[in-house]
């Protein structure tokens, strides 16, 4: 069980950079370069590649995870500043009952049967929103102790047109199933894991 936690935070003078930031399959596809090429027909999948850009402050930060060693030498010279850590001893010490702080910026949807829009896929809001995390939650292993839910701006397209609602969850839980939160720390939780949404990210609490 091993994975990698890349972060990048582009230096937006960098025009590359600066046009990534406006279309997140862009940012999909600059993720991408971090792996080989070659990896059969569900790449991602097979790197393991799962991402989260979150709006900070000082700019716009992202974060990559890969189950294969990502190579940050295929950014484009001067693209931000890159740091890359193994993340596989903190995933080894998820043990039954230990605290954590999580973070995950998800698409919080289900599949509507009624009404005009039967049959789509419909974004949920609110208080809805925050029942699908907790099921979520519990279903990836994690006992949850404290939820703050808040909105973010929807992942979108251009090249190709893709729009992703995100809401942003983020509190405290206990691991109740370590083999559980490791699964759902590897494979992302919920849609639209191509473009930004899924990554679950975990810190041991002091």
């Amino acid at each position: 069980m091993t994975a990698w936690l890349t972060r990048i935070a582009p230096d937006l003078r960098h025009p590359a950079a600066r046009r990534d930031m406006r279309d997140i399959t862009a940012v999909h596809r600059r993720v991408m370069s971090l792996v080989p090429d070659d990896l059969g027909e569900q790449p991602r999948q097979h790197a393991g590649v799962l991402f989260r850009l979150d709006h900070t402050t000082s700019g716009p930060v992202l974060l990559v995870q890969t189950t294969l060693p990502p190579d940050p030498a295929r950014l484009p010279d001067g693209y931000g500043t890159v740091d890359t850590r193994d993340v596989s001893p903190l995933l080894k010490a998820l043990d039954a009952g230990r605290p954590v702080h999580y973070r995950i910026a998800a698409n919080a949807s289900k599949r509507a049967w009624k009404g005009d829009s039967a049959g789509k896929i419909v974004a949920l809001s609110g208080q809805q929103a925050e029942q699908w995390w907790q099921r979520k939650a519990e279903t990836a292993g994690l006992d949850l102790r404290h939820l703050r839910a808040q909105p973010q701006p929807a992942a979108r397209g251009r090249a190709v047109p893709v729009r992703h609602a995100i809401t942003l969850f983020e509190g405290q839980a206990v691991i109740a199933d370590p083999d559980r939160v490791r699964a759902a720390v590897l494979s992302g939780i919920g849609r639209g894991r191509s473009f930004g949404c899924g990554l679950l990210s975990l810190a041991p609490m002091r």
